[in-house]
């Protein structure tokens, strides 16, 4: 395998960062996690889009233009031949002194890995997924902006280790206020008389990639109708279907929640025609707009 790093393509395992890099030391960086299919990297300019106002909201200076970024997820791609892929696009704050500082690190460090993830069993996209709720809330918009997507994942990591410890592989976040917000890593919908619902932005989420997607082209080519409110937990569980959305988790339904059939207790039919069409989608010309 091939890393692209710091303008560079070198193997796996030669691929480091100093011990001094304030990525490693402090989580002080912005990250994207991409999809390829069949060579076309799906959303591409939406992903750098996102990093580049990631790296703006931390006052992070890209050391490559978004141009230059571009080519080398592209370059890295090709170098390891992969028609369907998973990319992590990485920027660090770089090698710096102790201390939290961010501007005494004279240089950031671009990273670009493309390899191969399973999230989620292959079953449970048939079956559905159960899930349970988080004990522990999402960090508020006042304190951490959820839209920048940063290096310092401990909240959803702490959360994912209720789910793992629960025997699942998902957790429900809720906010401060008791509303729904996303899970660890997706972002979550319901569906109920024919009409998707999901929480809003001001909800403290992540504004996803493949969310934007599913509400903006994949729900309408369906022909279903597509809701931004606030959630309840009562939502979830009075909801006909519930499914997840992420860039590595595509799209996949919910089976129970907390141990609480959801539905029919298996992935619904409305979210079985989201699937489909997101996968005739992305099958041979996956948008990179």
């Amino acid at each position: 395998m091939k890393v692209w790093l710091d303008g560079h393509l070198v193997d796996k395992q030669h691929a480091v960062v100093p011990v001094y890099d304030h990525g490693l030391l402090y989580g002080d960086g912005v990250f994207e996690g991409i999809r390829v299919y069949n060579g076309r990297v799906l959303k591409l300019k939406t992903h750098l889009d996102r990093l580049e106002a990631s790296a703006k909201a931390i006052h992070l200076t890209l050391h490559y233009t978004i141009r230059e970024i571009e080519k080398a997820v592209r370059d890295t791609v090709a170098a390891n031949g992969m028609k369907d892929a998973y990319i992590r696009l990485v920027v660090t704050r770089g090698a710096g002194p102790l201390g939290l500082s961010p501007f005494t690190c004279p240089k950031p460090s671009t990273i670009v890995i493309v390899d191969r993830i399973q999230l989620y069993p292959p079953e449970m996209y048939e079956q559905g997924m159960p899930v349970i709720v988080a004990k522990r809330p999402r960090i508020p918009i006042e304190c951490l902006d959820p839209s920048i997507k940063s290096l310092n994942y401990l909240n959803n990591i702490l959360a994912k280790v209720e789910a793992i410890e629960a025997g699942v592989h998902e957790a429900v976040m809720l906010n401060t206020d008791g509303e729904v917000a996303e899970c660890t890593g997706d972002n979550i919908f319901f569906i109920r008389g024919g009409r998707i619902v999901t929480p809003p932005v001001s909800a403290g989420i992540l504004n996803g990639v493949t969310r934007l997607f599913v509400m903006n082209e994949i729900a309408p080519a369906c022909g279903v109708p597509v809701e931004e409110r606030s959630m309840r937990l009562e939502d979830l569980f009075t909801a006909d279907e519930v499914f997840l959305t992420g860039t590595a988790a595509e799209i996949i339904g919910v089976s129970s929640i907390d141990g609480e059939q959801i539905g029919e207790g298996r992935v619904g039919p409305i979210t079985r025609r989201l699937v489909a069409e997101f996968k005739s989608r992305v099958a041979e010309n996956a948008p990179e707009n």
